[in-house]
Protein backbone atom coordinates (compact mmCIF):
# COMPACT_ATOMS: atom_id res chain seq x y z
CA UNK A 1 0.00 0.00 0.00
CA UNK A 2 1.12 3.59 -0.84
CA UNK A 3 1.22 6.15 1.75
CA UNK A 4 0.02 9.34 0.58
CA UNK A 5 -0.32 11.93 3.26
CA UNK A 6 -3.34 14.42 3.33
CA UNK A 7 -2.09 18.17 3.94
CA UNK A 8 -0.87 21.36 2.18
CA UNK A 9 1.57 22.31 5.83
CA UNK A 10 5.25 22.43 4.17
CA UNK A 11 7.24 21.72 7.18
CA UNK A 12 4.54 18.93 8.20
CA UNK A 13 5.15 17.42 4.76
CA UNK A 14 9.43 18.24 4.92
CA UNK A 15 9.26 15.92 8.42
CA UNK A 16 7.24 12.94 7.35
CA UNK A 17 9.07 13.00 3.81
CA UNK A 18 12.58 12.89 5.96
CA UNK A 19 11.08 9.36 7.34
CA UNK A 20 11.43 7.66 3.85
CA UNK A 21 7.63 6.61 4.37
CA UNK A 22 5.99 8.69 2.25
CA UNK A 23 4.31 8.05 -1.35
CA UNK A 24 2.81 11.34 -2.08
CA UNK A 25 0.77 14.22 -1.27
CA UNK A 26 -2.50 15.07 -1.72
CA UNK A 27 -4.06 18.73 -1.26
CA UNK A 28 -7.58 20.60 -1.46
CA UNK A 29 -8.78 24.07 -1.33
CA UNK A 30 -9.74 23.48 2.15
CA UNK A 31 -6.11 22.70 3.27
CA UNK A 32 -4.65 25.31 1.15
CA UNK A 33 -7.04 27.85 2.90
CA UNK A 34 -5.89 26.48 5.92
CA UNK A 35 -2.52 27.76 5.27
CA UNK A 36 -3.51 31.36 4.34
CA UNK A 37 -0.20 30.99 1.71
CA UNK A 38 0.05 31.48 -1.90
CA UNK A 39 -1.27 28.12 -3.58
CA UNK A 40 0.95 28.15 -6.24
CA UNK A 41 3.74 28.74 -4.17
CA UNK A 42 2.67 25.98 -1.75
CA UNK A 43 2.04 23.77 -4.53
CA UNK A 44 6.34 24.52 -6.20
CA UNK A 45 7.33 23.70 -2.59
CA UNK A 46 5.78 20.56 -1.67
CA UNK A 47 6.68 18.89 -5.28
CA UNK A 48 10.19 19.63 -4.63
CA UNK A 49 10.08 17.98 -1.59
CA UNK A 50 8.20 14.69 -2.63
CA UNK A 51 9.06 12.40 -6.02
CA UNK A 52 6.10 11.20 -5.93
CA UNK A 53 2.47 12.46 -7.43
CA UNK A 54 1.23 15.36 -5.35
CA UNK A 55 -2.90 15.78 -6.51
CA UNK A 56 -3.37 19.70 -6.69
CA UNK A 57 -7.35 20.30 -7.08
CA UNK A 58 -9.03 22.27 -9.76
CA UNK A 59 -11.32 25.20 -8.30
CA UNK A 60 -13.33 25.42 -11.46
CA UNK A 61 -16.76 23.93 -12.19
CA UNK A 62 -17.03 23.57 -15.63
CA UNK A 63 -14.75 21.57 -17.76
CA UNK A 64 -13.14 24.07 -20.28
CA UNK A 65 -12.14 25.79 -17.06
CA UNK A 66 -10.85 23.19 -15.51
CA UNK A 67 -8.90 22.19 -18.40
CA UNK A 68 -7.87 25.26 -18.29
CA UNK A 69 -5.95 25.32 -14.47
CA UNK A 70 -5.13 21.85 -14.72
CA UNK A 71 -2.76 23.23 -17.64
CA UNK A 72 -1.80 26.23 -15.21
CA UNK A 73 -0.94 23.31 -12.56
CA UNK A 74 1.16 20.96 -14.63
CA UNK A 75 3.50 23.70 -15.70
CA UNK A 76 4.51 24.25 -11.86
CA UNK A 77 6.38 20.15 -11.63
CA UNK A 78 6.54 17.30 -13.55
CA UNK A 79 4.89 14.95 -10.69
CA UNK A 80 1.47 17.26 -10.29
CA UNK A 81 -1.51 15.09 -10.68
CA UNK A 82 -4.77 16.92 -11.32
CA UNK A 83 -7.48 16.51 -9.12
CA UNK A 84 -11.08 17.64 -10.49
CA UNK A 85 -14.33 16.53 -8.70
CA UNK A 86 -16.61 13.09 -9.35
CA UNK A 87 -19.39 15.67 -11.31
CA UNK A 88 -20.18 15.32 -14.98
CA UNK A 89 -17.99 18.18 -15.71
CA UNK A 90 -15.31 16.71 -13.80
CA UNK A 91 -15.57 13.46 -15.75
CA UNK A 92 -15.40 15.42 -19.29
CA UNK A 93 -12.31 16.94 -17.87
CA UNK A 94 -10.97 13.69 -16.93
CA UNK A 95 -11.56 12.03 -19.98
CA UNK A 96 -9.89 14.53 -21.77
CA UNK A 97 -6.94 14.95 -19.13
CA UNK A 98 -6.40 11.37 -19.56
CA UNK A 99 -6.43 11.01 -23.41
CA UNK A 100 -3.40 13.27 -23.34
CA UNK A 101 -1.04 11.24 -20.72
CA UNK A 102 -2.23 13.80 -17.97
CA UNK A 103 -2.60 11.90 -14.33
CA UNK A 104 -6.13 12.93 -12.52
CA UNK A 105 -7.72 12.09 -9.21
CA UNK A 106 -11.18 12.01 -9.50
CA UNK A 107 -12.67 13.40 -5.93
CA UNK A 108 -15.50 13.66 -3.96
CA UNK A 109 -16.54 9.82 -4.79
CA UNK A 110 -19.53 8.00 -3.01
CA UNK A 111 -20.79 5.47 -4.22
CA UNK A 112 -19.55 2.61 -6.64
CA UNK A 113 -21.49 3.74 -9.58
CA UNK A 114 -19.24 7.05 -9.77
CA UNK A 115 -15.95 5.02 -9.29
CA UNK A 116 -17.02 3.39 -12.09
CA UNK A 117 -17.22 6.59 -14.35
CA UNK A 118 -14.40 7.55 -12.92
CA UNK A 119 -12.38 4.22 -14.38
CA UNK A 120 -14.12 4.78 -17.44
CA UNK A 121 -13.29 8.10 -17.79
CA UNK A 122 -9.68 7.01 -17.63
CA UNK A 123 -9.08 8.54 -13.58
CA UNK A 124 -5.35 7.28 -12.52
CA UNK A 125 -6.98 7.47 -8.90
CA UNK A 126 -10.40 7.73 -7.83
CA UNK A 127 -10.57 9.40 -4.04
CA UNK A 128 -13.92 7.43 -2.30
CA UNK A 129 -14.72 9.27 1.51
CA UNK A 130 -14.99 6.77 3.38
CA UNK A 131 -15.11 8.99 7.01
CA UNK A 132 -17.69 11.43 5.66
CA UNK A 133 -20.01 8.45 4.39
CA UNK A 134 -19.66 6.87 8.29
CA UNK A 135 -20.91 10.62 9.22
CA UNK A 136 -24.44 10.05 7.41
CA UNK A 137 -23.97 6.68 9.02
CA UNK A 138 -22.97 4.47 6.01
CA UNK A 139 -19.97 2.63 5.81
CA UNK A 140 -17.43 4.09 3.89
CA UNK A 141 -14.90 0.86 3.99
CA UNK A 142 -18.09 -0.84 2.70
CA UNK A 143 -17.72 0.95 -0.14
CA UNK A 144 -13.90 0.89 -0.66
CA UNK A 145 -14.70 -3.20 -1.04
CA UNK A 146 -17.37 -2.78 -3.51
CA UNK A 147 -14.88 -0.86 -6.17
CA UNK A 148 -11.91 -2.90 -5.08
CA UNK A 149 -14.60 -6.05 -6.69
CA UNK A 150 -15.41 -4.07 -9.50
CA UNK A 151 -12.08 -3.21 -10.45
CA UNK A 152 -11.01 -6.47 -10.19
CA UNK A 153 -13.72 -7.92 -12.63
CA UNK A 154 -11.96 -5.88 -15.23
CA UNK A 155 -7.94 -6.12 -14.28
CA UNK A 156 -6.66 -5.30 -17.64
CA UNK A 157 -8.78 -3.21 -18.63
CA UNK A 158 -9.43 -0.21 -15.96
CA UNK A 159 -6.25 0.77 -14.40
CA UNK A 160 -7.57 3.27 -11.81
CA UNK A 161 -6.31 2.98 -8.33
CA UNK A 162 -8.40 3.39 -5.13
CA UNK A 163 -7.15 6.51 -3.49
CA UNK A 164 -9.01 6.01 0.22
CA UNK A 165 -9.72 9.36 1.58
CA UNK A 166 -11.42 11.03 4.39
CA UNK A 167 -9.47 8.97 7.08
CA UNK A 168 -10.80 9.46 10.47
CA UNK A 169 -8.52 6.76 12.31
CA UNK A 170 -5.90 4.04 11.92
CA UNK A 171 -8.12 1.28 11.54
CA UNK A 172 -9.56 2.93 8.53
CA UNK A 173 -5.94 2.41 7.00
CA UNK A 174 -5.74 -1.30 8.51
CA UNK A 175 -9.35 -2.06 6.74
CA UNK A 176 -8.64 -0.26 3.64
CA UNK A 177 -5.10 -2.53 3.31
CA UNK A 178 -7.16 -6.03 4.27
CA UNK A 179 -9.67 -5.27 1.39
CA UNK A 180 -6.27 -4.39 -1.02
CA UNK A 181 -6.77 -0.04 -2.09
CA UNK A 182 -3.54 0.77 -3.35
CA UNK A 183 -3.63 3.93 -1.79
CA UNK A 184 -4.68 5.68 1.19
CA UNK A 185 -3.90 9.11 2.19
CA UNK A 186 -3.69 10.27 5.57
CA UNK A 187 -3.85 13.36 7.70
CA UNK A 188 0.31 13.99 9.50
CA UNK A 189 -1.85 12.56 13.05
CA UNK A 190 -3.17 9.95 11.71
CA UNK A 191 -0.14 8.48 9.88
CA UNK A 192 1.89 9.21 13.26
CA UNK A 193 -0.57 7.21 15.26
CA UNK A 194 -0.08 4.04 12.68
CA UNK A 195 3.05 3.60 15.07
CA UNK A 196 1.50 3.56 18.35
CA UNK A 197 0.93 0.94 20.49
CA UNK A 198 1.17 0.53 24.41
CA UNK A 199 3.06 -2.34 24.90
CA UNK A 200 5.50 -1.25 22.38
CA UNK A 201 5.79 1.83 24.96
CA UNK A 202 6.03 -0.78 27.50
CA UNK A 203 8.96 -3.62 26.31
CA UNK A 204 10.83 -0.70 25.18
CA UNK A 205 11.05 0.80 28.82
CA UNK A 206 11.72 -2.68 30.21
CA UNK A 207 14.32 -3.54 27.44
CA UNK A 208 16.04 -0.10 28.22
CA UNK A 209 16.04 -0.13 32.18
CA UNK A 210 17.98 -3.91 31.62
CA UNK A 211 20.06 -2.63 29.22
CA UNK A 212 20.71 -0.43 31.64
CA UNK A 213 21.57 -2.55 34.37
CA UNK A 214 24.27 -4.33 32.26
CA UNK A 215 26.38 -0.72 32.15
CA UNK A 216 27.40 -1.51 28.93
CA UNK A 217 27.53 0.92 25.72
CA UNK A 218 27.14 0.14 22.03
CA UNK A 219 28.16 2.73 20.35
CA UNK A 220 31.70 2.73 22.49
CA UNK A 221 33.51 5.06 24.54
Amino acid sequence: MKFFVDTADVDEIREIADSGLLDGVTTNPSLVAKSGRDFIEVLAEICALVPGPVSAEVAATEADGMLAEAERLLKVADNVIVKVPLTWEGLKACRSLSRDGVGVNVTLCFSAAQAILAAKAGAAYVSPFVGRLDDIGQDGMALIGEIRQIYDNYAGTLNTEILVASVRHPMHVVEAAKIGAEVVTVPPKILRQLVNHPLTDKGLAAFLADWEKTGQTIAGK
